[in-house]
């Protein structure tokens, strides 16, 4: 049984060029319910704007704990 877990970003541009041009390619948060999380940094990719990624976020995952999607909320 998969689940979901929501986590507030506030990643900023230049934080997440550095992610992608390769010095970390793993975002670590701390959920909401204080689990913490890591997930691969392209699953924010579709969700950057020009300023990063700020927002409450769903992070969904299977089973075995892979990474299904991550959804603004």
């Amino acid at each position: 049984m998969g689940g979901q877990v929501e986590v507030q970003l506030a990643i900023s541009r230049d934080e997440l060029l550095r992610l992608y041009r390769g010095s970390a390619r793993v975002v670590s948060a701390v959920a909401v319910d204080g689990r913490r999380i890591r997930f691969p940094a392209d699953a924010l990719r579709r969700l950057v704007t020009d300023k990063g990624v700020y927002g409450r976020f769903a992070i969904e995952f299977d089973d075995a704990n892979r990474l299904i999607a991550v959804r603004p909320l």
